[in-house]
């Protein structure tokens, strides 16, 4: 097989080659990414050059192929190094802590354990890559990570990835001091792993006939491994023991999500006899076959997969099926369960009884908390926030992966610059924003709260260059807020070395995002709008959806117009119908109504059939002035703005904007409704 250069060893030819930046200058502890947590600026400046010898006063194997592949030599006697590296070091408590000292003759590495000089080493470089590859800055360097979770999510089910590309990003989550890699190996659209007790799942449910995701959404069907054009792909045991060494050499733990009891469609497709009618849909929790089925692809999955924890899902089950099954219908009688949250929350009791037997644990998205909680789980919290609070409050381990900072699979700028992505806008700025202590309260006890976590989630994203272009450098971000003090965090200082990080990682072969040239949030939303409607009262004759009630009553006559999101708390959401008036107060000349609305396909957002502008002077008799269709197919898939809007030349108090939902009836978002 073909192994990727770890970055490190890529960094190397940088150094002894002719440099290939524009950096002129000696490295700096300034530089580094993540930022460090307490750095001592000295004087003068050590030259790489004649002081490229390591000595390690203990021979960690990983350390020693470290060093060695990124093209320093080791020596035997500490005189003769220009780099010390000292493991084991009573001034440095902490297993990923590190501290760096740079003096003219001397660079020394202190650590307590191998993964604190690993990081070490990686801050080294960064000032090599970063500076001039030959000179640094004299400094210390006083370091240690805020949370020991630190992770990036896979989803390998939408899309195939091989291992190579799984090896590739974590070169770089080595490199910004990432430490789990979070494989999403199994959902609907495709199972991704070798069980020999169930060889259908990686001959049959891991193909499918179709390419975009999109197209095969239309049929859910699945193809035999071999049929012509088939799509997908699943790594053999030794593909994972492969990525997992690779992973492990980097101080990063590989967890494997095996997901339960919903998105299993691929799963009951191939065995019907686990649903509960025989088609593709959750996992049955009546039938004990479910339970032989998820105990034996665990046991294999726990057998290549040594980390700490499994991730067992949970999220978004249908449970519609349940809800008739005469078998699920026993399950909850013998075990006095009320209804299908708790029937679920039996499942994953038991699940989670499993696992702990075998000296793991579970982590499950925050749905898992429906029903009761099992005891020894770990909740990751993507809804926002709220199911990781109440988990720690429970008592519970939590990581933070709230969708709104964390989910990388939306736009990360202007849509009409952005490749097709499943809708919403969360730039870098945003992801770096996010502070995960910041938004509990008090009393909880912070040291459940184990770190944060970046999610790629693939449906729309079908080529390795496009998903690494989603990743960095909002992944980048990540890193920095889950190592470095929130207080020492600076967005304005964090872009500059992005900047540089996103160099570096372009250099060496990645796809990334054009963060120099960012064009940044939607223009009109950067400044607040004057018309006749401001701050006039609102009557709702159909009110808001409650998930998307912006800033509520005032919402669409604020003077605040929406951004490149409908989840930017801007946009108001109704679902399916809208229908409201706006109280001039007084009867006055009217020249102009419009309101924009919003399509994002891929979030259910469209565009309504067509918008009815009418006006009345008592509020009880309207009359029609225009009626304004709309010209947009729903079938486009780009994120797309439309004003429907009309010159009136009337005189009138009150204001009606009726929108007529499309075929789809799905969701109507608009963000302002502009009287002039």
């Amino acid at each position: 097989m073909k192994h990727f250069l770890c970055l490190a060893a890529m960094i190397a030819v940088a150094l002894f080659s002719p440099f290939t930046s524009d950096a002129s200058e000696a490295g700096g502890p300034s530089m580094l990414v993540p930022r460090p947590n307490e750095i001592v600026i000295g004087k003068g400046l050590f030259t790489l050059e004649g002081h490229d010898d390591v000595w390690l006063n203990q021979k960690d194997p990983d350390l020693v192929k470290t060093v060695s592949e990124s093209g320093f030599r080791l020596c035997e006697r500490r005189k003769d190094a220009g780099v010390e590296i000292r493991l084991g070091s009573d001034k440095v408590h902490g297993a990923e802590a590190y501290s760096l000292t740079i003096n003219r003759n001397k660079v020394v590495i202190e650590a307590e354990n191998p993964a604190g000089a690993f990081y070490a080493w990686q801050s080294l470089l960064q000032m090599l890559r970063f500076g001039n590859g030959e000179q640094l800055q004299c400094c210390t360097v006083t370091d240690s990570p805020q949370f020991g979770w630190r992770g990036m999510h896979f989803d390998v089910s939408r899309h195939f990835r091989s291992k190579e590309f799984i090896m590739k990003q974590m070169d770089a989550m080595a490199f910004f001091k990432m430490n789990k890699a979070h494989l999403h190996l199994t959902d609907a659209a495709g199972w991704r792993l070798q069980i020999d007790s169930y060889p259908r799942l990686s001959g049959l449910a891991a193909w499918r006939p179709q390419t975009r995701w999109t197209d095969w959404t239309l049929s859910q069907s699945y193809c035999e491994e071999g049929t012509a054009g088939a799509y997908g792909g699943y790594y053999t045991k030794e593909d994972i023991r492969e990525i997992v060494e690779y992973a492990r050499q980097r101080h990063i733990e590989v967890i494997p999500e095996i997901e339960m009891p919903g998105h299993s469609e691929e799963v009951t497709a191939v065995y019907p006899e686990l649903s509960c009618d025989g088609r593709p849909s959750d996992l049955c929790p009546g039938n004990e076959k479910t339970f032989e089925f998820i105990e034996a692809v665990l046991t294999e999955v726990m057998e290549i997969f040594p980390s700490e924890y499994i991730h067992i899902g949970g999220d978004e089950a249908g449970k519609a099926g349940w809800k008739t099954c005469p078998l699920c219908h026993r399950r909850m009688e013998e075990a006095g369960l009320k209804d299908v949250d708790e029937l679920q929350s039996y499942l994953i009791h038991r699940v989670e009884a499993f696992v702990n037997s075998r000296g793991r644990k579970i982590i499950g998205w925050d749905e898992i908390l429906g029903g009761g909680l099992a005891p020894n789980a770990t909740v990751m919290s993507w809804r926002g926030t709220e199911g990781g609070i109440q988990a720690m409050q429970e008592g519970h381990d939590v990581i933070m992966a709230p969708g709104g900072y964390c989910y990388l699979d939306h736009c990360q700028d202007a849509p009409f610059r952005e490749p097709l992505s499943i809708g919403g806008y969360i730039p870098l700025e945003t992801v770096y924003s996010y502070n995960p202590a910041d938004v509990l309260p008090d009393g909880v006890d912070t040291s459940h709260l184990l770190g944060v976590q970046a999610c790629l989630w693939a449906e729309y994203i079908p080529t390795d260059g496009h998903c690494e272009y989603m990743y960095w450098p909002r992944a980048i971000a990540l890193a920095e807020t889950g190592w470095t003090s929130a207080g020492l965090k600076d967005y304005n200082d964090f872009h500059s070395r992005a900047l540089a990080a996103n160099s570096c990682l372009k250099e060496q072969g990645y796809n990334v995002f054009d963060l120099a040239n960012e064009y940044g949030e939607r223009k009109e939303s950067l400044s607040v709008l004057e018309h006749l409607g401001v701050g006039k009262k609102v009557i709702y004759n159909i009110p808001a959806n409650e998930k998307y009630l912006s800033s509520g009553e005032t919402a669409l006559t604020d003077g605040i117009l929406g951004g490149w999101t409908y989840g930017d708390r801007k946009w108001q959401g109704f679902h399916p119908d809208f229908d409201v008036i706006v109280d001039l107060g007084e009867t006055t000349a009217i020249h102009y109504v419009g309101a924009t609305f919003m399509q994002s396909k891929g979030a259910w957002v469209y565009m309504p059939d067509h918008v009815e502008i009418s006006v009345s002077d008592d509020g009880l008799n309207f009359r029609s002035v225009a009626l304004v269709p709309n010209d947009i197919s729903p079938d486009n898939e780009a994120l797309l703005f439309k004003t429907f809007g009309s010159v009136c030349d009337c005189s009138a108090r009150f204001v009606r904007l009726v929108a007529a939902p499309g075929p789809l009836k799905e969701w109507l978002f608009t963000d302002e409704i502009v009287i002039n």
